[in-house]
């Protein structure tokens, strides 16, 4: 016969029941809400939003144009890759098999066939569903596709997790683009998102952002064969743009320090618009303390993005973050998806990174820096413009919110680690 548990181990097994419990419930929560909210979205499409058109500004020996229209943008790198000479670096994170997927695809395979060095990456988890069709490429081009189990036997790896959410385009020596468009018909003119087109020194540090990822995976993916991506590129410094560059596989996560030590820095305005915003506490503080010392600090966010659990995690924030004097915007009736800040007038960030868990200490991610008041002035028009389409959470309102609401925040509140 067994002998009677003692006191402490049916007290460890009740805690561990009512953890399991929870932690069952708050699953469930989420994959119902899931479930409700995308049976809710069948058929209903986006209403029209205030845009503003690709605006062109010289930094230092380049230029940075803003694009904040998906078909704007999707023109002007279509153009960019049918006049390729010698070599495109290709890579997103979802690339749709529709409309706009297969033009992207037909241009590549044509640079390709004319001999321009054509590589691609996408993310084999984001693409899942994506048809196994439209994942065929010609021989011509060199196509890396990032696996759904990234890990391989190195299961205990946490490094090797992370997903590449990147989304880069370099042609040549001449232009790039990086921001937060994915590839897909529905981005085109439903989502509103922002990229930037770069020429001058920039670019070649895109290229190597490029280059540093292909040939951290190229072995695994492509196989042994395989030489690795080198660049001859000139090693002139713009001193007003930087890009960081997370990588989850060297422990590299500088984008949350960027974004930190400027809110740190801020004296006169902190102006931000993200797609999720799930931040750690010290992100949170760090507003807070901005805005308590007399900063004006707003954060625009979708009023419903196209991840409800995401949403509802975000809004666990929200009262502390009124209480504090931090203005928060609500996007209608169409899903914002940038990625972008601009602080006192001169510093900017645009990129692939969200403020959360996901992307600030777990994706590859990249997100470009400038310190340029003309450009700040642009970034600014563009966030007052999206201003107009949004609805101010006021404390009151927010302190009235009903019950049930309430406790579903609670319920959830415990998922932020995950997202």
């Amino acid at each position: 016969m067994s002998s009677p548990s003692s006191p402490v181990e049916r007290l460890l097994r009740v805690l561990r029941r009512t953890l399991l419990t929870l932690f069952g419930i708050q699953m469930a929560l989420a994959i119902g809400m899931s479930l409700v909210d995308s049976y809710r979205r069948r058929g209903k499409k986006p209403k029209p939003f205030p845009v503003t058109p690709p605006t062109e500004v010289p930094v230092g020996d380049g230029a940075l144009t803003t694009y904040t229209y998906g078909q704007d943008l999707y023109d002007a790198m279509l153009a960019a890759i049918d006049g390729a000479q010698r070599q495109i670096l290709f890579e997103t994170y979802i690339w749709k098999g529709d409309e706009i997927g297969e033009k992207f695809k037909a241009a590549l395979a044509a640079a390709a066939d004319r001999g321009v060095e054509v590589y691609c990456i996408y993310d084999g988890f984001a693409n899942i569903v994506v048809s196994p069709r439209f994942k065929r490429f010609p021989p011509t081009m060199k196509v890396l596709r990032y696996p759904i189990y990234p890990a391989g036997w190195k299961f205990y790896d946490l490094a090797r997790y992370g997903r590449d959410h990147r989304k880069i385009l370099v042609v040549d020596d001449a232009v790039g683009f990086v921001g937060g468009y994915n590839i897909g018909t529905a981005y085109a003119t439903e989502w509103r998102d922002t990229h930037v087109r770069i020429t001058g020194p920039g670019v070649w540090d895109l290229k190597r952002a490029f280059a540093d990822f292909w040939n951290l995976n190229r072995r695994r993916r492509i196989g042994t064969s395989e030489r690795p991506l080198l660049l001859e590129t000139a090693s002139t410094w713009e001193t007003r743009i930087r890009f960081h560059r997370n990588v989850p596989r060297l422990w590299m996560f500088p984008i949350r320090s960027m974004y930190m030590e400027a809110i740190n820095r801020s004296s006169r305005r902190v102006w931000m618009t993200h797609a999720y915003f799930c931040p750690d506490q010290d992100f949170v503080d760090a507003m807070k303390a901005a805005a308590q010392r007399g900063v004006d600090v707003r954060l625009l966010l979708p009023l419903k993005s196209n991840h409800i659990v995401a949403d509802w995690i975000s809004r666990g924030y929200f009262s502390q973050l009124l209480d504090a004097g931090v203005r928060i915007f609500r996007f209608r009736d169409a899903m914002v998806h940038a990625k972008t800040s601009t602080i006192d007038s001169t510093w900017s960030t645009v990129g692939t990174a969200n403020v959360d868990r996901l992307s600030l200490q777990g994706n590859y991610e990249i997100n470009v820096e400038v310190i340029d008041p003309a450009f700040a002035a642009t970034m600014e028009q563009i966030y007052a413009a999206d201003e107009t389409n949004c609805l101010e959470l006021t404390a009151s309102e927010w302190a009235a919110r009903d019950l049930h609401r309430k406790f579903t925040e609670m319920i959830l509140a415990p998922l932020r680690p995950l997202l």
